[in-house]
Parts: C-alpha cells; structure tokens; sequence
C-alpha cells in the first residue's frame, strides 16, 4: 500500500485578493496530486492536506515562497493509504467558524504553552482546563481533568462560556484543541470577555503526541482527526476506531460489537434515527462496495468521508 504523508497548517494573516490565491493553490496542488482542503479567509488559512511525501514537500516549498506564508508552522504524520480522495480550496468568512467577529487572533490571543510545559500548568490546582472541541471528538479522549463543554459545534463555544466560566478576570485558564487553532480563536475570545490569564497548547494535542512520550502524557485515549484515520495515538499512530458511514460518528471496538452495527450502513449511535430511505440508499452503496472489492477494484464509496477538518462540519 502506498503510503502518504500528512500535514495540518494554520495561520492567522491578513490576506487579500483571495480569488487569485485560491486559483494559484489549486493548480499546483492538482499539479502534485495533493488531497485535502485548504480553507482560505481575510484572516488567514487553514488546512489538512496530504500527499507522497515528496510531492507534499514540494507543495509545502511553494506554499512558503508565498510572502504570508514564509514562517508556516506544520504537524507532520503518516497515513498506510489516502486519508483524503480530492483536492479542494474554499474560500470563508472565517478559517475555523466561532461566529464572533470580536474574537480574532490577529489582534489578542492567550499565551502559547510548548507541549514540554504543558503538564506543568494543568497540574496546576489554580488552573481551569477547557477541551475546545466538540462533543464527539472528546468522547474519544482528552486531557486527564479536562472540562468537556459538551458543544456539538465550535459555534457554541461562546454560549457556553459566558453561561458556565465563573466571573473571575484574573482566574487561569487553560484550552487545547486538534491542532492548535480553534484554542487560538477561543483564547481570543476569553481575551474580549475581559480574562487575563488565558493558556493555550501551542501546535495542539497533535503536537503533544507527536513529542511528548507516553510514560510522561497526560493524554487519555485517542484524538479525533478528520480524515479516514479517525484517530491517533502517540506517536502519531493510527488508532483501532473507524468511521460509521451513517452518521460519521467514530466507532471503537465496543461500538462495532454492538448488534446494532451493521458495516457500511449503521452504528448504535444512529440505527434508530436513520430513515428506511437512508438505510436503502447505504446498504445500496454497501453491495457496490464489496462488488467492486470483489473485482479487485477500489469503490469511492468505501470511504466514509468525514471532513477534512473541524471547522467544516461546523459551518
């Protein structure tokens, strides 16, 4: 199996002219036979692409001769097989969506915490430690401690904030995301409410695992991806969950037990929500899936497509 090279990238920036952006990164992504999406907004980019490895570096070289774009941090992983099957460029009103104009990064932001740091400060008992993410993907893993907000999207994030943190400007907070950026918006967001002490975990949970053993982690199970991973692990490994092609949930073990589960079709989460039409339509795709396996050939319906990313299923 050919193995491809994975990197997620964000950046707060001012951007103009997005349209001829748009159009120049298409190209030479086709051109490289790049997966993903980038999404592109006036206040920067965001993106998880994927590609052979050489071919990625080559994108990724281009991507910083771009004058906004020379500094561009990335997290790198690895993936057995496509973790995405097209290519993409979208244009945003907002590169990761909290729909709060106030909250922008390019203006105020938390203070950055490197991942060798990290435990420090949420083993602090003055610390207040929020996962920004949304419900499903906590329900995967998360930091020991950690508050889970129970938001199905990031849009809800700023509800529960005023509603639920107490009203203290000089309490510490500390937030972690995926891969760094939702934190960033929600830093930005405390920031306006009039909080002093904001923390976020620079480069995400994606950084964590990737440099911080696990006999020194404070991770507990495994982070949400949006792509056909599903999950990873320290390291940056593959996790065992999938994907339920019915509601996109992710799947462990205990879940594809279950007598609810039927592959390609249905999980416990939604086998008493789905539509007869729907379940027609995804045991329809199931049978053309395994005709074409049986062919030796590759059925685009195989795969459950999640999104690329966390902010397009918010929007």
């Amino acid at each position: 199996m050919t193995h491809y090279a994975v990197t997620a990238f964000y950046k707060f920036v001012d951007l103009k002219d997005l349209a001829s952006l748009k159009s120049i990164l298409e190209t030479k992504g086709s051109e490289l036979g790049i997966l993903g999406t980038i999404l592109l907004a006036e206040e920067g980019i965001n993106s998880t692409i994927a590609g052979l490895p050489g071919k990625l570096d080559t994108f990724m070289a281009f991507l910083r001769s771009l004058e906004p774009f020379e500094d561009l941090e990335e997290k790198r992983s690895g993936s057995e097989g496509p973790p995405f099957y097209r290519f993409k460029v979208r244009l945003k009103k907002e590169i990761v969506t909290i729909g709060v104009p106030e909250a922008d990064p390019r203006k105020a932001v938390g203070k950055y915490v490197d991942p060798q740091e990290w435990n420090n400060l949420i083993e602090d008992p003055n610390t207040v430690l929020i996962d920004t993410r949304n419900d499903y993907e906590v329900a995967m893993g998360k930091f020991k401690g950690a508050i889970d907000p129970e938001t199905p999207s990031f849009r809800d994030f700023p509800k529960w904030a005023e509603e639920h943190l107490a009203k203290k400007p000089d309490q510490k907070i500390a937030m972690y995301c995926t891969g760094g950026i939702r934190c960033e918006k929600a830093t930005s967001l405390l920031k306006q409410m009039g909080y002093r002490n904001v923390y976020h975990l620079k480069g995400g949970i994606l950084k964590y695992l990737e440099t911080i053993p696990p006999e020194q982690s404070t991770w507990e199970g495994s982070c949400f991806v949006f792509d056909q991973r599903v999950g990873l692990e320290h390291g940056l490994r593959a996790s065992d969950y999938t994907l339920c092609h019915g509601c996109r949930n992710p799947l462990s073990d205990q879940d594809r037990d279950s007598p609810l589960y039927e592959p390609g079709v249905m999980c416990p989460h939604c086998a008493n929500t789905l539509s007869e039409e729907k379940i027609a339509r995804l045991r329809e795709r199931q049978l053309q899936v395994r005709l074409a396996e049986a062919r030796g050939d590759h059925h685009i319906g195989s795969l459950p497509n999640p999104e690329p990313f966390e902010e397009n299923k918010d929007d």
